[in-house]
């Protein structure tokens, strides 16, 4: 059962009922707003629980009656039905943890607590429904028998693994330790994810000495100003929000200051801390690996790989070990090269991690006479989304049209329509661009509601981009860093994966892809950022409107790869952290001491005692990438292969595009490696990655 972030919700068949049974409650009403978009200024936070209750319960019923359905068990009674019975649900869950992201609050989080709980034990409850897997092993065990369509032998064999993933198969006492594992494990998971913004936000370096301001762009020095201001103090304040954080980082001659907030970012939730995450972690894994080992796995990371392209452990650890070995050579020299520039410019004693942003910095100045403060006036936050819309017409023929009367969650969000070359409706795209004291760091997309298709009804997706972006300050609009405009792209190609999406069954529509798949779409658009003829289009300069000039755009291409080896090393630092955790049979060091063991062999810079990753590692004890961190460097392979076809015919050519706009509406219901195949060819190798990188000789 799909109870995260699924939906229905835009039929007005499926919302009559709850019209009867609750008028005053928005989220057991039709929704009369443009797209069935969700009515958020309507809804409080005491509508969350008894809406879920309420739903729930509906959902509950809808099981009880395929279980207990005297007719035979055919695909569409039992396989369908199941398919269809918590769309509703789904919905409002989606809302919820949604905003518990991008909008929250502490009494927010407690109700988003209670639901997670709620919901697990509901699903649990399904999967253990013994009458219910009786009829879907029944449908499983006669497939051959069965005229089903490619698509709907996908979705019968992902409904059997899911119950028997789920514990269907186990001994109602395994079953019962199961549930309560899963129950313990999304509280925890909350719990982490709570901490780690309170901690976030509970930090704040203070300065009030102007010298402390050395090195500092009139950018950077104006957002501190604003922060401080915003924040009831004189002076200046900077945060640890990646716009704040990452350009003091970077452009700071205080070394003293430097350290300070380095290891405040990277203390986040370490032991003996405020808002400590280290025995949250160690319970997770433990949890983990407890689950794993009830369903018959060694470990969890066997029992997530099987069902990932990747396969199996061994293949994970074999391709990480292979782009280790490749990449470790070039971010020992990229390492050596900052330091030895640094020492040249009278850096003084052991060169740290606090150091390096600030002299790669340097270095990359003076070697391509770049830095970010000659690219910003280039990149108006208004132009580069205007670009990815640019983009997107020119490959897909779509077309994006600000509503103002779709609501939305916050002042600073933005909400479009979105039309297909043909003028038809294909979507909503929600645009959260800015941090705010209520959202959790990074950048994400999200569907709020996914594809449907009852009864012949085509009910569009609603989907969300969010991001932690450079704000706009009184003296100048938002201007974005390259980075910040390489994440967009990336988070705009998943938003074009859910937009696009096609077929019969939400579930497997979308981004409801393979884990190690689901990246391809995303950081497959990250490379129109270095090529010319799509910069020359829209970088303009926000003061003149003069378009960004050939020789900026020439350093940008040939700094492309600067410091590349070592990127790939501390991206593969985090995945070989991963599997590390969901490897082990038992964890007996403490956190700090267990991530050291397994990151030595990525080390290219001293380590720092206090300082450790894993309490503040969101995506593998929050989020969906447990065993599957991996799946970035994995997806980096399949892209730069599949980018390679679109540098052949040209980075616009209609035939490539309209290929790989087929394999992003097929989502899940075929193979991602069939998929890739018949769109690329061939199967993808890692010398299309290190190739691009120039990490096969530079």
């Amino acid at each position: 059962m799909k109870l995260s972030v699924t939906a229905v919700a835009a039929l007005a068949a499926l919302t009559i009922g709850c019209t009867q049974m609750n008028n005053e409650n928005p989220l057991l009403t039709y929704w009369h707003t443009p797209h069935n978009t969700v009515p958020f200024s309507k809804i409080k936070l005491e509508h969350y629980t008894p809406a879920i209750d309420t739903l729930m319960a509906e959902a509950q019923s809808e099981i009880d009656a395929i279980a207990g359905n005297h007719e035979p068990p055919t695909f569409e009674n039992t396989i369908e039905a199941y398919e269809r019975s918590s769309g509703r649900l789904d919905l409002v869950c989606g809302i919820l943890f949604n905003l518990n992201s991008s909008n929250t609050s502490e009494p927010m989080q407690l109700i988003a607590m209670e639901t997670s709980e709620k919901i697990t034990a509901f699903s649990d409850g399904v999967h253990h429904n013994g009458k219910l897997f009786e009829r879907i092993k029944a449908v499983y065990d006669n497939r051959d028998t069965l005229s089903l369509s490619a698509e709907q032998s996908m979705l019968l064999d992902n409904t059997y693994k899911e119950f028997a993933r789920g514990g269907a198969l186990l001994s109602p006492e395994d079953k019962g330790r199961l549930s309560e594992i899963n129950k313990e494990l999304g509280r925890l998971s909350l719990d982490f994810e709570k901490n780690l913004l309170d901690a976030t936000n509970d930090y704040m370096l203070h300065l009030t000495d102007e010298g402390d301001l050395d090195g500092l762009p009139d950018y950077v020095r104006t957002a501190a100003r604003e922060e401080a201001s915003a924040r009831g103090v004189e002076g200046w304040v900077v945060t640890l929000d990646a716009p704040s954080y990452g350009p003091f980082m970077k452009y700071s001659s205080q070394r003293g200051l430097r350290e300070r907030l380095y290891k405040a970012y990277n203390s986040r939730c370490v032991a003996g801390s405020r808002f400590d995450n280290t025995q949250t972690v160690k319970r997770i894994v433990e949890l983990r690996r407890q689950k794993a080992r009830l369903l018959g796995y060694d470990t969890f990371a066997d029992y997530v790989l099987e069902e990932r392209m990747a396969g199996s452990k061994s293949a994970v650890e074999e391709f990480l070990d292979e782009l280790l070995d490749k990449s470790m050579p070039y971010a020992r020299a990229d390492v050596d090269a900052v330091a030895a520039y640094a020492q040249e410019h009278g850096h003084k004693g052991v060169f740290m991690p606090w150091d390096f942003s600030y002299w790669a910095e340097k270095l990359r100045s003076d070697r391509y006479a770049l830095s970010d403060s000659m690219l910003k006036p280039y990149f108006k936050l208004d132009n580069v989304q205007e670009a990815l819309f640019m983009l997107a017409g020119k490959l897909y023929g779509l077309t994006f049209r600000h509503n103002p009367d779709i609501e939305v969650w916050h002042p600073d969000v933005k909400a479009y329509e979105v039309f297909d070359k043909d003028g038809s409706y294909l979507a909503v795209l929600y645009m959260d661009f800015f941090p705010r004291a209520g959202k959790s760091n990074g950048a994400w997309m999200n569907p709020v509601k996914e594809l449907t298709f009852i009864e012949g009804i085509d009910s569009r997706p609603h989907i969300t981009v969010v991001t932690n972006i450079t704000k706009p300050t009184a003296e100048t609009p938002s201007l974005l860093t390259f980075d910040e405009v390489t994440t967009l792209l990336h988070e705009f190609g998943h938003a074009l994966h859910g937009i696009f999406a096609k077929g019969r069954y939400t579930w497997l529509s979308g981004t409801n892809v393979d884990r190690d798949f689901v990246e391809l779409p995303s950081q497959i658009m990250e490379n129109w950022a270095t090529e010319r003829d799509f910069l020359a289009l829209w970088a303009k300069d926000y003061r003149t409107g003069e378009t960004i000039p050939e020789s900026l755009i020439d350093k940008i291409i040939s700094g492309r790869n600067y410091l590349s080896g070592y990127a790939s090393v501390r991206q593969l630092g985090f995945g070989i952290d991963d599997m590390a955790w969901h490897t082990a049979t038992a964890i007996d060091d403490d956190v700090e001491t267990f991530e050291r063991k397994a990151v030595e062999r990525c080390s290219v810079m001293p380590p720092v005692d206090g300082c450790c990753f894993s309490p503040s590692f969101s995506h593998i004890f929050a989020g969906g990438y447990a065993a599957g961190y991996y799946s970035y460097k994995w997806s980096e392979v399949l892209e730069a292969d599949a980018f390679s076809l679109f540098k052949e015919r040209g980075i616009y050519d209609q035939s490539t595009a309209e290929a790989f706009r087929r394999l992003l509406e097929a989502g899940g219901s075929r193979a991602a490696m069939d998929l890739y195949v018949e769109f690329r060819g061939h199967k993808p190798q890692t010398k299309a990655l290190l190739d691009k990188l120039g990490l096969n000789g530079r």
